[in-house]
């Protein structure tokens, strides 16, 4: 099944970010992800979270994986969304 993860970043965490990004990329290449990259703010400048559309067995497959991220690790977000997701588009 996919699932939509919306993930956003505490305030005043481009530092905490930037300093796990590396290891972060590192271990999404190993995840079955679909679509995946960061969110901007309005200014189209700084990171402010990320979008995922990953492929997970289950909830709790998907909320293991979600656990080893560095950015978890790191206390970066302050709130993740995830919900069931159809791709229809491209078809």
């Amino acid at each position: 099944m996919l699932y939509a993860v919306t993930a956003l970043d505490k305030p005043n965490a481009l530092e905490t970010r930037l300093a796990n990004r590396a290891a972060h990329l590192e271990y999404a290449a190993t995840l079955p992800i679909a679509l995946g990259g960061p969110m901007f703010a309005d200014d189209g400048t700084s990171m402010v979270g990320s979008l995922l559309v990953i492929e997970a067995e289950d909830r709790a497959a998907l909320d293991a994986m979600l656990s080893l991220d560095p950015y978890a690790k790191a206390g970066l977000f302050a709130s993740v969304t995830v919900r069931p997701f159809k791709k229809v588009f491209p078809r």
